[in-house]
């Protein structure tokens, strides 16, 4: 019988003689709240679907909520983030005072802590990576800003320009307070229960869309988001040899390639999407892909989700990798085509 922990981190090592372990996870509205409520509803999910690696996928939102933003857990309004009663961040100026937090004292990062803790226990034969979102992605979620660019969910009237061009030396403050807080949060995820930690396998660091479709260039990536990006990214090493760290870069255009370095085991992208290579992509990281995400809607084609399936394994043969829808499912889900996934396992 396959260790199926072990023998994820045998396909991070490139030493695996296992074809993909198989994986999906989605936002579970309603169990978010609470951490023995959201462990509980993570575990009951994977356990559904007989997931062979672990991906938790908490609220979205839970990083604005440390840092002040204030939403309805009652009122979903049909999506997937709770409604806004009220942004942290609502003038350039309030950047000023997005300052560095204690991830143990403050009681939305101790219930995530907690909530891994118990998914840890519970799912002790697989490996587990909590969802860890840049400090750039952070900062626009605290201001309400959009994640991806063209999205029309949030509600601020700042700009990206008012929140950070404009002022850079206030923007670089609050992104260094940031990540050195999700730095934190990361070893401790990351440590042994032994040494006080949750003990996970690794983060699943999520880029969301600030890098995608020209949202930051090159140039404003290397200056906003990179030098953040790596004070969590070596956290995650320096706290643990061991863990891994699974970077996503998500929609179009999301150029893997600038993520493909050190520190990065594992890369997530949507080959389906424009300006986006395949899976057989020439990188040193291994990459995490499969059918596209909005496939596994109720009304989604489960012919085409296998298809797809069979063709990202052939593009991958003799190279181990993850195999996962290629973004978050939806919500809900269709049954056929998660049955799909979970049935294309290895033995």
């Amino acid at each position: 019988m396959v260790n199926r922990r072990a023998d994820f981190h045998a396909i991070v090592n490139h030493q695996s003689r296992t074809p993909y372990l198989v994986s999906a996870w989605q936002h579970l509205v309603g169990h978010e709240y609470g951490a023995e409520e959201f462990a509980k509803a993570t575990i009951d999910f994977v356990n559904r679907w007989d997931w062979e690696w672990v991906k938790i996928n908490p609220r979205a939102i839970y990083y604005a909520e440390a840092w002040g933003s204030r939403y309805d857990r009652n009122d979903y309004a049909g999506f997937v983030l709770p409604k806004k009663i009220g942004a942290a961040i609502t003038e350039p100026d309030d950047v000023r005072g997005v300052k560095e937090l204690d991830v143990r004292d403050n009681e939305y990062f101790a219930e995530a802590l907690a909530a891994a803790a118990l998914i840890r226990h519970g799912l002790e034969d697989r490996a587990v990576l909590q969802t860890v979102f840049s400090p750039l992605s952070v900062l626009l979620q605290i201001a309400d800003l959009p994640l991806y660019p063209g999205d029309d969910y949030a509600t601020a009237t700042l700009r990206v320009e008012d929140l950070i061009f404009n002022q850079p030396g206030v923007a670089k403050l609050a992104l260094a307070n940031i990540a050195r807080t999700l730095a934190s949060y990361a070893r401790a995820l990351v440590r042994p229960e032994s040494e006080g930690g949750a003990g996970l396998d690794g983060v699943f660091y999520a880029l969301t869309g600030t890098v995608s479709e020209g949202y930051f260039d090159a140039q404003r990536y290397l200056e906003f988001s990179e030098p953040y990006d790596r004070i969590v990214i070596d956290a995650v090493h320096r706290a643990n040899p061991d863990a891994v760290v699974l970077l996503h870069t998500c929609r179009a255009e999301s150029h893997p390639n600038w993520f493909d370095v050190k520190g990065v085991d594992l890369l997530q992208w949507d080959q389906y999407q424009p300006g986006n290579p395949q899976v057989d992509a020439d990188l040193t990281a291994v990459p995490v892909a499969g059918a596209p995400y909005d496939l596994f809607a109720p009304d989604g084609d489960v012919e085409q989700v296998r298809r797809e399936l069979a063709k990202t394994s052939a593009l991958r043969t003799g190279k181990p990798f993850l195999l996962a829808p290629s973004c978050t499912v939806p919500t809900p889900a269709g049954d056929e085509a998660l049955q799909a996934l979970s049935d294309i396992r290895v033995g």
